[in-house]
């Protein structure tokens, strides 16, 4: 399984038994405030900019950061069938095992 699935995958996980946060300003607040676990975006994200903050961020605050193929696909791992930029993992419930495969590639 590629980082990418494995990110979606622990999105899935983690909406159904942890908590996560959707859209970019959510996720930014959660690493600023240094309880994102993980933090996933999508590279279809129109204008770039909206997200471009986020990689960097994750980097600073050591959180890993994964960017997914599309919005959509981010959106329904995310649990809410509409398409969304990002999402943090902020408590990982039993998606504690994916992270830390995430963290250890």
């Amino acid at each position: 399984m590629d980082k990418k699935e494995l990110a979606l995958q622990a999105v899935e996980v983690a909406k159904n038994s942890g908590k996560i946060r959707k859209g970019t300003n959510e996720v930014t607040k959660a690493l600023e405030k240094g309880i994102a676990k993980l933090v996933v975006y999508a590279k279809d994200v129109q204008p770039a900019e909206i997200i471009m903050h986020l990689p960097i961020l994750a980097k600073e605050k050591n959180v890993p950061c994964i960017e997914v193929d599309s919005k959509e696909e981010l959106g329904a791992a995310a649990g809410i069938g509409m398409p969304t930029a990002s999402v943090a993992i902020v408590n990982e419930g039993e998606a504690k095992k994916l992270i830390a495969q995430l963290k250890a590639e």
